[in-house]
């Protein structure tokens, strides 16, 4: 075989471009002379991020179709046959010998003509309820790696292979940081830590839970390290001027590591990558999925763990009222949350990158 070609494509959110690039990584590390070229939209977040790591991209004109109705809807037909065509000729002058879809706008247009150009593609469901386009996409698939058991109710069995999903390594390695950590955030090894994570941009409603908790979490002993997100950034500041003795406020965490390393719980929102680095790093937490989420897949993946009693859920229209008293007794709760932290670990799953590389590797070999 001559040189080996991968498309890889998707995007839209870090929860599909990290994972896309992590599985180059693997592949690359036992094929060096591997070429790849990623797909993604335009004006995109992958359109940046995927150059910084050291790969070739290519974009579509690819849109969302918005829930409500706007304008922008009328351009989606238009669009879709852009990237369509567009697609089939990134594939016809690429030549690839397999594709890589992660989910997001581009992944749909781009496995559909190298299935139909007869290139063998392969699928990676980053969540426990798989969207539409996946769903059509999987029946065309090699093969279709997931994260979860019981997904053979979206795909066919024969094809599904449990491999979890790929996330930056150096973001779990967490072993003998826990000093660092507390040094890089200005706050104290002594005392237990609380991470609250909003996403880059935040979650309106989680932060407005955690300023209104803060009275009550004044007198309990533990430190807060909230990441507020851009938006709600300045208000929190504000909220935490009384508490800052305890009170960390940062608008987004570059070094992740260092931030669960300091952490005994974490309230999150229930993204696919976020729950995977949740479990690889055994943490106990508490998930309030985003209720705008595609097929509300993100209150489907804090249930997986909640049904196993190894993490609580508070629903989004609830956490302004009941964030406190949730964190107040759960963080006081020992063996509750030692409970949730053994109950997590089987879930885990930290080679999932190579395990994805290797299922690519057989089949062009």
């Amino acid at each position: 075989m001559d040189k080996l070609r991968i498309i890889i494509s998707g995007g839209g959110t870090g929860g599909h471009i990290f994972p896309a690039i992590a599985i180059a990584n693997a592949i690359k590390a036992k094929r060096p002379e591997t070429e790849f070229l990623f797909v993604g939209a335009l004006g995109r977040m992958e359109m940046t991020k995927v150059p910084e790591a050291g790969y070739a991209i290519v974009g579509l004109p690819i849109m969302g179709l918005q829930r409500r109705f706007t304008l922008k809807n009328l351009k989606f037909p238009i669009m879709l046959l852009k990237s369509a065509a567009k697609a089939k000729k990134i594939v016809k002058e690429f030549k690839p010998h397999i594709a890589i879809g992660v989910g997001g706008y581009a992944s749909g247009p781009l496995l559909r003509a190298a299935a139909k150009a007869g290139v063998p593609t392969v699928l990676q469901e980053q969540n426990s309820y798989a969207g539409l386009t996946n769903k059509i996409l999987g029946k065309k698939a090699e093969k279709i790696c997931v994260a979860y058991e019981g997904m053979e109710q979206f795909f066919p069995k024969e094809k599904i292979v449990l491999t979890g999903n790929p996330v930056r390594k150096e973001v779990v390695k967490l072993q003998g940081k826990k000093e660092r950590a507390a040094e890089y955030f200005g706050l104290d090894t002594k005392k237990k830590t609380l991470l609250v994570l909003g996403g880059s941009l935040g979650a309106w409603s989680i932060n407005e839970g955690v300023e209104n908790a803060l009275m009550e979490w004044e007198s309990q002993e533990f430190q807060l390290l909230w990441q507020t997100g851009k938006l709600y950034h300045q208000r929190a500041l504000k909220a935490a001027e009384k508490h800052a003795k305890w009170v960390k406020v940062e608008e987004f965490i570059s070094r992740m590591d260092l931030a669960y390393s300091l952490a005994d719980l974490i309230v999150s929102r229930a993204g696919a990558i976020a729950v995977s680095e949740i479990c690889l790093i055994n943490k106990p937490s508490i998930f309030v999925p985003l209720p705008t989420a595609a097929e509300d897949h993100q209150t489907k993946n804090a249930k997986v763990l909640t049904n196993i009693h190894a993490a609580k859920l508070i629903p989004d229209q609830e956490v302004k009222r009941a964030l406190g008293k949730t964190v107040s007794e759960l963080i006081q709760d020992e063996e509750q949350m030692q409970r949730f932290s053994e109950k997590i670990e089987p879930l885990a799953h930290a080679d999932a990158a190579d395990l994805i590389a290797n299922e690519v590797l057989k089949l062009v070999n």
